[in-house]
């Protein structure tokens, strides 16, 4: 059975240091109107939250960017239990 896994970006939270987007450069962009980043192909699921479910391929580094962000809880991965 192949593990699938989904990203929550709380966009809100962030506060632009740019460390997702070194670590996981196809994942993230810094949006150059505010600073913040951006969650490249991620679907809005609240007013400045987006989610993206990921590959089991894609979960390392978007856990990499988890783990290097400043922020606590600013990036989520987690694994989707269907």
């Amino acid at each position: 059975m192949v593990k699938k896994y989904k990203v929550i970006y709380d966009r809100k939270l962030c506060i632009g240091a740019a460390a997702c987007v070194e670590s996981t450069p196809e994942g993230f962009e810094i949006d150059s109107d505010d600073g913040k980043a951006n969650l490249i192909n991620g679907k809005k699921i609240d007013h400045e939250v987006f989610e993206m479910i990921l590959t089991e391929d894609q979960y390392s580094k978007f856990k990499d960017a988890e783990e290097v962000c400043p922020v606590n809880n600013c990036i989520k991965v987690i694994e989707i239990h269907e």
